[in-house]
């Protein structure tokens, strides 16, 4: 990752690196393909096309953040319909992205995200949050993180009855959630590592 985002030669990218060992648990092998949606940077995207290695991987954001380095294809679209053909991703990507998306657009991103995958999974890695001390805690999580890349801060954080109701609306069932040691010492205490969650959405 140090070789697109130069932040990693200083600082580990363990947040990063639990992320995508949660993904590992999950993966389907017979995926050769994936959407990314709402990649920002897209280095997370390139990252996962290497570490799988998947024969395409497209990288969609309302931003063009993208990093010109990547051998990913990336893209900027309107937020509202993704611009590809009904089932042409084995699975879609959602890397700490619902929680930036306005609550009344979050079903229909989902069905959209269902029409380019059809039958194929989502991956999701999130928050949950149990209350307005989480929020809290989410909210400066978000501004340390995304600031150094010009990322959105703006978020509405779902709890689990919220994550429940949202695959339930969009036709998903969801997996147990995973967390994982994001962080440890005096960090895990300000911030628990229960907040982060990955989770695959099957279509029932």
């Amino acid at each position: 990752m140090s070789a697109h985002a130069p932040l990693y030669l200083w600082r580990k990218p363990v947040y990063q690196h639990v992320a995508l060992n949660n993904l590992v648990q999950m993966w389907d092998e017979r995926h050769s393909s994936a959407l990314d949606v709402g990649g920002g940077t897209g280095v997370m995207a390139h990252t996962i096309k290497t570490l799988f290695g998947l024969d395409r991987v497209v990288s969609v954001d309302v931003e063009n953040r993208f990093v010109r380095s990547l051998s990913i294809e990336t893209v900027v679209y309107d937020g509202l319909t993704l611009p590809f053909r009904d089932r042409s991703f084995d699975c879609v990507l959602l890397f700490n992205v619902l929680h930036h998306v306005p609550v009344a657009a979050r079903v229909r991103l989902l069905v959209e995200c269902r029409r380019v995958a059809g039958d194929g999974p989502l991956y999701i890695k999130d928050h949950i949050s149990s209350g307005a001390l989480d929020d809290a805690r989410l909210a400066v999580l978000d501004l340390l993180g995304n600031t150094p890349f010009r990322g959105m801060v703006r978020a509405s954080y779902l709890r689990e009855r919220d994550w429940r109701e949202l695959a339930r609306q969009s036709g998903y069932q969801a997996s147990a959630p995973r967390s994982g040691l994001y962080r440890s010492g005096a960090l895990a205490a300000l911030f628990p590592n229960r907040l982060e969650v990955s989770m695959q959405w099957r279509p029932v």
